[in-house]
Parts: structure tokens; sequence; C-alpha cells
């Protein structure tokens, strides 16, 4: 029997042998506000262009019932401490969980009376309030505005960058004060969705939902990663012709990869790491867990690492059976192996305007030559 041979029978006689993780527990004071049947209501907000109106259409898709820019002194009537909205206790337990939205454009919006508002809510037994906060660099909120050509909420009379650092200055303490802030300037068109249903799932309250994603290098580390572990070291598809277009989602990338003489190694290390500290988390009362892969281009050997780790997360029953997201974020984009390019800039509308400007050039020739006829 060849060493990688006993190495793989070593580590299936390893994984026969050891008993499944129990579930994770939330914190006993979570256990108990779950159990008491406190009212759920999450509150989002964050920087105009950020993804906020997205997340409130994910959590209303979920089950909660969506109520957007209702004025402050309203919200405080919606949530009375007898049950919502004057309904008896147990009609209120009954009721599906309230996702508000608040931004600039509330009616009566104040950074003071909304943490106020919050002060009061969190102290009433019978709630269990969150505040969710919807961020982004500036340049992307910007190139966000320019490429949907919408008006900033707050540059009616200035230009937009002007907006933004106007916005991000009145929402400073706000977005300190956050449960839970979500960058979004890398998300890919959905990400949002599936990691809003992640945190916020109805059926899943309590428990460690945990996301594992590939990304490139070259493209960046993930903003929301809270731990980033790097494949680069296993040896590169990228350099075998056969297997260069394809990605660690194909069956024969993945054999190639794994047949690395440090692969299994590695695994090993990293599921062990991550049996220690998944229930501490859990213990600690972390409810939502990044864990980032990755590669030179991010198509290959994260791909592979990603979908095997969320695999063994998934039959661990890390109290995220269900609730392990994968995601690869670069499987797609901007260049795959060693020798890939870096990010394209060019906004999605660019070969549109390219079409544009030679059909312009080719009329303008067009009226050119009928003037020479004349």
């Amino acid at each position: 029997m060849t060493s990688r041979s006993a190495s793989s029978a070593a580590r299936k006689t390893k994984a026969a042998s050891v008993k499944p993780t129990p579930p994770v527990q939330a914190p006993t004071k979570a256990r108990a506000a779950l159990a008491g049947g406190s009212a759920r209501v999450v509150f989002v907000t964050g920087m105009s262009g950020a993804g906020r109106s997205s997340a409130l259409k994910a959590l209303e898709d979920i089950g909660y019932e969506a109520v957007d820019n209702l004025p402050l002194s309203l919200i405080a009537g919606l949530l009375a401490p007898k049950g919502l909205a004057g309904m008896s206790k147990k009609a209120a337990r009954s009721a599906p969980p309230l996702a508000i939205g608040v931004d600039i454009r509330t009616r009566d919006f104040g950074v003071a009376s909304l943490l106020e508002t919050l002060d009061a809510l969190m102290a009433q037994s019978d709630l269990d309030a969150h505040l969710l906060f919807l961020d982004a660099s500036d340049d992307i909120l910007l190139r966000r505005y320019t490429e949907t050509r919408r008006r900033h909420p707050l540059a009616v009379d200035r230009p937009v960058r002007d907006g933004i650092a106007h916005e991000r200055r009145m929402l400073a303490k706000l977005r300190l004060r956050a449960d839970r802030l979500i960058d979004t300037s890398d998300f890919a068109p959905g990400d949002l969705r599936r990691l809003v249903e992640g945190l916020y799932g109805l059926n899943k309250r309590g428990q460690l939902a945990v996301c594992v994603t590939s990304f490139s290098y070259r493209l960046g580390v993930p903003r929301e990663a809270d731990l980033v572990f790097d494949a680069r070291f296993l040896r590169n598809p990228h350099y075998v012709p056969a297997l260069k277009p394809h990605t660690g989602l194909d069956k024969d990338v993945g054999a190639y990869v794994a047949a690395d003489d440090g692969f299994d190694e590695f695994f090993d290390s990293l599921t062990h790491l991550l049996t220690l500290l998944l229930p501490r988390f859990a213990q600690e009362g972390k409810s939502y867990l990044t864990i980032a892969i990755g590669c030179t281009g991010g198509r290959h050997r994260s791909v592979y690492v990603a979908e095997t780790l969320a695999s063994w997360l998934r039959r661990q029953r890390f109290d995220a059976s269900s609730d392990v997201l994968t995601v690869h974020r670069d499987i797609q984009g901007g260049g795959s192996g060693a020798e890939s390019p870096t990010r394209k800039t060019k906004p999605p509308r660019a070969p549109q305007a390219r079409r544009g400007a030679a059909q312009t050039t080719r009329a303008g020739k067009a009226n050119s030559g009928k003037t020479r006829g004349r």
C-alpha cells in the first residue's frame, strides 16, 4: 500500500470512529428568549444604495411582514409592550415576525430618536429586536448610482459623492450600534439574499449558520470573511490544458486537487480546527460565520476545497446541517489561474455605448458623403 493510500485509509477510519458533534445550542439567554415566544423584529437600515430594499424584500420572501419607511413616531405604537399593534401576547407570538425598513427618507428620521426608540424596544421582554445595517464602499455606491442614473436622496443639488459623504456622517453612530453589519461591496446578484436567509431564517433561530465561500486573491479577500484559508500551496489545475477550462465543481479537477500530497493533511488540520472553533463561536452568541477559501484565480483549488468543506460541515451536524451555504464568488469572474488578468473596471453599459458610438460614426460618415455629393 502506498503512503498516499495509507493516508486516505487512515483518514476514512478516523472519520468513521469519530462521533458526530452534537448540535450547537444558542446561549442560555437566547434560548430563554426564544422559548418565551418573544416576537422577532428586525430593523433594516444603512447607506442608500447598499441593498436595504433588497434585504427587506428577502426578509419578506422568507415569511417576515415587511414595513418600509414607517414614521418613527408610529413604531412605538406598532410594537407596544402589550402586543404588536394592540394584539394580545398570545396573538403576537403567533403573528409573523416584523422587518421594518428605516433610512434617511423616513419621515421624522433622526439617528438620536431612532436609537432612543431601539433602546426602549430592546428593554421589552416580549420583543427580540435586531438592528441590521447595510453598507458598501463609497466608490461602489457611487458606481451604483451612476449606472442606475438614480438621484441620491441627499444629493439633490450637489454631486452624488457629496451626498454619500453626508449620509455616512449622519449614520456613523447608527452603524456602530448595529447588531449586524453587512458590506455588499463585493456581492454578486443573489449573495445578499442568501446571506439574509441564512441569518434570519425562521426555522433556524438560535443556530449557527455557516457560509463557505471561494474567492480569487487577485480580486481581493471577501470583506465579510471571519476565517480565511489559503489554498494556493496545492498544485494548480490551471497549468493542465485539459483541466484549465473547467472549475473545482468538475470531478476531474477535484480529483487532481485531492491527489496533491499535502491535501489530506491540510484538510484534516482544517476540520480539526473547525471542530474546536464552531461550538465556541456558538457559545459566544455568534449566529453566522463566513469561512473563505482562496486561490489565485478563484475557479479551481478554492472551489473544490470549499465544496469539500461544506459537505464535511453538513455531515458533522454543527447545528448548521441545513444551514451551510456555499458561494463561489469568482468562479465566473476575472480570470482563472496564476496568469489571470485583474478585474475589469469597465461599466456593464460600455458595450452598448461602443455600439452606439459606432452607429453614430457610420451615420456621420454617411452624412459627410452626402454633403460631398452635394
